[in-house]
Parts: C-alpha cells; sequence; structure tokens
C-alpha cells in the first residue's frame, strides 16, 4: 500500500498529482529548483525537498538527486509526472533499485519506446534513409523526447543537411540524445491519439481518441475527446495498433499512442509516449475516471475491471501560455498579478470546466521551464456546448501579468474550421495572421481606463468651454500608441461619443451607440488591464533617453544566448533575413534575423549570456543604396 508520493516534476502537473494523493489520504512529497523555492507545486505539498540550482540539468533532470530526496522524505513512492525524467528507463531502474514504487511503466518498456526510431521498428516501419525531392516535404524528428523539440520541417532539398544538424543539436541539449530521423510529413493532417492503460494481469484498456492537432511550433494547443468526424474504421484500426504497442512491450500503465491521420483516412504511427498527457483531462472528463488514482493503483498491484467505463459527451482543453503568439510565440515573462477563470474550479467534477494550474496570484513566471500557466478543460454534452463553453470562459478570464495566448485561444475555438472540425496541424500556419490581429477598434477600453484613473475628477463641468484634453495609452502587445481626447460635460466625462455613465477603481460603464457595456479595471503601475485588454498609460512627453539607433536588435524575450552566427563580429556584413543570434527560453529557441543588409556595427551578446527582454543584442547599419 502505498502511503507517500514524491513527484518527480513542477509546476501544474505536481499539484494535479498531488490533488489525487490528498484525496486518497496520501502524503505528498515536493522537488524543487532554488527559483521554484516558494512555487505553488512546493506550498501545496506536505514535505518538499530541495535541488540545489536553476536550471533544468541541474535540478529536475538528476535522477540522482531526485531519489536521494524520495529516501530523505520517507517515501515510498514515485510519480514522474510528464518531461523532465518521465521517460528515462535509468531513471525508472534506479528508483526501484532504491527499493522505491515507480509509479510508471516498466524500464524495458520505456527503452523500447523511448527512441522513435526503435519504436517505429516495432511497430514494423521504417525511418526515410535515401531521400530525394520527390520525398518531400520530410520532417526532421529527434529520436528521443517530444513536446516539439528537435523538430524541423524541411520543404526544399538543400535546406535538409543543415536542418538535420540543427534539430540534433536542439535534442541533445533538450534529452542529452542527439539521434534524429527522417519521415515524410503528412500535409493537412490530423494529429490523432488513443489514450491507453494497462495493469500487471494483462488487461488493456483503450480509452477513445483525442484529437490535438491545434499546434504551434509542434507543440499542442487545444485537445479534445473524442477526435470528431474520424472517417469510418479509422478509429478501429488506431485501438488495435495501439493495444498491440502495450501488448508487444508488456507495458503497465498509462500512456498515449500517437497517430497523424491523412485527409483520406490513413493512419501513420508517430510515437508512443510512455507517461501521462499533459492533455489527459478531456478523457477523464469524458470517460468519468481519474487516470492518476488509476496509475497509483495499477502500482500498486491492483487489476483493472475487465473493460473500461462507458464515453459520455465531448471534452475540450486549452493549454493557456505566457507566450505573444503575434510574435513568433516568444515565451513572456514577469509577475502574475492576477490568474482568475469565471467558471471553473481546480480538478472540477463533471458538469463543471476545469482549471489545472501551477501558479496562483502573485507568482512570477521564470525563464527555466515551460512557459504553460495553466489548462482550461469543459465537458459538455455535446461538442458544440462543450467548445462554446470554453471559448466563453477563456474570454471572461481575468489574466493580468504577462502577455498570454488567451485571445487566440479564444478566437481559435470560434474559428470556423474548428467549430466545423475541419482543422488539420497546419491550422496556425494558414490562419495564425488574422487570428492575432489586434483589436480594430481599442477605444472604448481606452476610455475605460481613463475614466477609471479619473473618476475624482467628475462634475468638474464649467460654463466656460474648455479645449479637450489628452492622455495617451499603448496597446499591448502590439505596441501601438493612441490617444484619448475627452471633456467634461453636464452629462460627465465624453470622449469622441463614448459617454462614461459609471467609473469605479474596478468597474466603469460606458455608453456607446445607446448601448451601456461594462468594463473591469485593474491597474497595476502604468499596466491597466480593461476586460482583459493590457493598456500602458504613457507620460504626457516622450523620454528622448529612451530612443535606440535604427537598427538596434532587442531580445523579444528573456532567455539565454544559446548560439551566435558562425565568424559574427562586429564589422561584419550580413545580408536581410540571415540568422544572427539565437536565444532559448522556457524550452523554445528563438532565431534574431538581420533587419536588413548591411554592417554590424555592435555585438553584445555572447554565448552563455542571460538577456533580459529588450536587451540591446546587436546593431546592424543598414546600406545604403
Amino acid at each position: 500500500m502505498i502511503t507517500s508520493v514524491l513527484v518527480a516534476n513542477r509546476g501544474e502537473i505536481a499539484c494535479r498529482v498531488f490533488r489525487t494523493c490528498r484525496d486518497l489520504g496520501i502524503r505528498t512529497v515536493a522537488v524543487h529548483s532554488d527559483p521554484d523555492a516558494d512555487a505553488l507545486h512546493v506550498r501545496e505539498a506536505d514535505l518538499a525537498v530541495r535541488l540545489p540550482g536553476a536550471t533544468p540539468a541541474e535540478t529536475y533532470l538528476r535522477g540522482d538527486l531526485v531519489v536521494k530526496a524520495a529516501l530523505d522524505a520517507g517515501a515510498d513512492a514515485v510519480h514522474p509526472g510528464y518531461g523532465f525524467l518521465s521517460e528515462n528507463a535509468a531513471f525508472a531502474r534506479a528508483v526501484t533499485d532504491a527499493g522505491l514504487v515507480w509509479i510508471g511503466p516498466p524500464p524495458g518498456a520505456i527503452e523500447e519506446m523511448a527512441s522513435k526510431t526503435r519504436a517505429k521498428e516495432l511497430m514494423g516501419i521504417a525511418p526515410l534513409t535515401e531521400i530525394s525531392a520527390t520525398d518531400l516535404p520530410v520532417l526532421v524528428k529527434a529520436a528521443a523526447g517530444g513536446g516539439g523539440r528537435g523538430m524541423r520541417v524541411v520543404r526544399e532539398l538543400g535546406d535538409l543537411a543543415q536542418e538535420i544538424v540543427a534539430a540534433g543539436a536542439e535534442a541533445l541539449s533538450a534529452f542529452g540524445d542527439g539521434e534524429v530521423f527522417v519521415e515524410p510529413y503528412v500535409e493537412g493532417g490530423r494529429h490523432v491519439e488513443v489514450q491507453v492503460l494497462a495493469d500487471a494481469h494483462g488487461t488493456v484498456w483503450t480509452l477513445g481518441t483525442r484529437d490535438c492537432s491545434l499546434q504551434r511550433r509542434h507543440q499542442k494547443v487545444i485537445e479534445e475527446a473524442p477526435a470528431p468526424d474520424l472517417m469510418h474504421g479509422v478509429s478501429d484500426l488506431i485501438y488495435e495498433m495501439a493495444e498491440r504497442a502495450c501488448r508487444s512491450t508488456g507495458y503497465v500503465g498509462a500512456g498515449t499512442v500517437e497517430f497523424l491521420v491523412a485527409a483520406d483516412g490513413r493512419a501513420h504511427f508517430l510515437e508512443m509516449n510512455t507517461r501521462l498527457q499533459v492533455e489527459h483531462p478531456v478523457t477523464e472528463a469524458v470517460f468519468g475516471i481519474d487516470l492518476v488514482a488509476l496509475q497509483l493503483r495499477i502500482a500498486e498491484g491492483e487489476a483493472l475491471d475487465p473493460e473500461p467505463p462507458a464515453p459520455r459527451g465531448h471534452a475540450v482543453e486549452a493549454r493557456l501560455y505566457a507566450e505573444d503568439p503575434a510574435a513568433s510565440f516568444a515565451p513572456q515573462t514577469g509577475t502574475l498579478h492576477r490568474l482568475a477563470v469565471p467558471g471553473t474550479r481546480r480538478g472540477a467534477a463533471d458538469g463543471h470546466c476545469r482549471l489545472d494550474t501551477g501558479y496562483t496570484d502573485g507568482d512570477t513566471i521564470g525563464v527555466h521551464y515551460d512557459a504553460m500557466l495553466a489548462k482550461v478543460v469543459a465537458h459538455a454534452s455535446t461538442r458544440a456546448a462543450a467548445v462554446r463553453a470554453l471559448a466563453g470562459a477563456l474570454e471572461r478570464a481575468e489574466v493580468h501579468g504577462p502577455v498570454t495566448n488567451r485571445d487566440l485561444l479564444v478566437r481559435s475555438l470560434r474559428h470556423p474550421e474548428f467549430t466545423g472540425a475541419r482543422m488539420d496541424t497546419g491550422f496556425y500556419e494558414r490562419h495564425l495572421a488574422d487570428l492575432t490581429a489586434p483589436d480594430p477598434d481599442p477605444y472604448a477600453p481606452l476610455v475605460a481606463a481613463l475614466a477609471a484613473a479619473r473618476r475624482h475628477r467628475f462634475g468638474g463641468f464649467r460654463n466656460v468651454p474648455s479645449q479637450p484634453q489628452l492622455k495617451r495609452y499603448r496597446t499591448e502587445p502590439d505596441g501601438t500608441e493612441h490617444e484619448v481626447r475627452y471633456r467634461h460635460t453636464r452629462e460627465g466625462l465624453e470622449a469622441d461619443g463614448v459617454r462614461v455613465v459609471h467609473a469605479a477603481p474596478d468597474l466603469v460603464v460606458l455608453e456607446v451607440g445607446g448601448v451601456q457595456r461594462k468594463y473591469a479595471v485593474a491597474v497595476y503601475g502604468d499596466r491597466v488591464y480593461v476586460n482583459g485588454a493590457a493598456l500602458t498609460a504613457l507620460p504626457r512627453f516622450t523620454d528622448p533617453s529612451a530612443q535606440r539607433a535604427p537598427g538596434s536588435l532587442l531580445a523579444p524575450m528573456p532567455g539565454t544566448v544559446v548560439r551566435v552566427a558562425e565568424g559574427l563580429t562586429e564589422g561584419a556584413a550580413v545580408t536581410a533575413g540571415q540568422p544572427l543570434i539565437w536565444l532559448e527560453a522556457m524550452k523554445m529557441e528563438h532565431r534574431i534575423l538581420a533587419p536588413a543588409s548591411g554592417t554590424l556595427t555592435a555585438l553584445h551578446a555572447a554565448v552563455g549570456h542571460q538577456v533580459e527582454v529588450g536587451a540591446l543584442l546587436a546593431v546592424v547599419q543598414e546600406e545604403q543604396s
């Protein structure tokens, strides 16, 4: 009987496992890096053990330190969560060799499926070796790990060699294994997966399908269960392949078998993830189960029922990231002042939206780990009802702090391709520009911000007309500056036809075209949030010292300089679009490109440097024509 569980992970998944453990009366143990010393998962655990250091390589990827932490804290079992060491067979063996219970599949099964090349061989699929132009496009992919790291789509044969090198370097950095392989890239395909659960007594459950087609940088953004509108026979085929993968490896525990389903209905096996997935809550909602509780039961040697529960309804999950979708999904950092999603509960039961998060109000979003803030899940009797509920909950959410993908999620859920279940993995390639376009009419939120700030000035009407007064704001994250011209009248404050009906520090009511609308307002320094729209109050006059030289290349995100173009020095000639500097933060890599052809007049970036957002990296002086 398991009495104490250490979760070898952090953030949202650690909090989620702890929740189930508390429900079962199991004591919980957290591990944490130095930046995570006051993280939510640490605060929620019964016990916590420090892993000295800041980076994953120093802390959460040190299996020896994690095993020692479990022993020191008196834990008798280890749950790996997902990411980090969750699919590391050597770590699983170290856990069991220490006399601890491993809440996961046997190390041998992990090994067989850990390498995507070996997994394909096991399933009778060979990767591409001799590649010609007729094979394009292809996907270069890391043999180990996942989450979009070490993946490159290649459409030109001349780019293949350099993309193999780049993918291998990224894979080595992320997973400690630089092996990559090449497989066909299916255009217009859907990413469909099967949740599996197996016990040590020969029972294998295939718990329905999930569609995870909406992805950025090969990382999932919106997932749902079941996968809608699959062609006849596809589900049966991938269920059979998923069960075969389990039985061929002697699999025990939770896992996911992933496929790319082409437009013609052919299912291409991708990989098996030998762990719990980020998107597991949609399966839990549809089948009315707790997968973590079932993992614990299986680890204790219990048998599953011969058949799983019957599915009911539909569930959709959206991942809320601290990132700027309009800036190539650059990760964002800073203080999360407020995170609240109306109508949700943490770990909610059927009939409610669910919020899984590793953050709470006042927490700091740092540079070392994944940019995901939370997952929001809606479950309803139909797909349309679940999608509508999730979009509505996100639209009303208060997310005050770093820039997030919240608006992108809402617009994605309401896009006709998604509501009509016609999406595929190329969704964001086609629609990102439209989905991230700034609000064409941000004027009302600007007036609301002004009214909340100047509520004490109401009643200042004079019989002698005065010139309109001026206030400047910048909308975030697009950076567009706006002016609000306003005056006080007998009826109150007015600004270009927008009348203020009521103003308080946190709520403003405006009348526009005879219709009254409410605006929730929150202020943190010079940053103002109005119904989710982020604004920055600007001073009346611009500070000349804030100007940068033309051609300045600024860090779009805080992170680490991991690479500088070979031979790049001050005085070097560069061409427009040439990659100059590579930054890495929150498991994502960002290339800094030359804005124009010219001369590099300054280079401040060096490999290993930690930089803050807005830091000056280099200056390119454009050549004069």
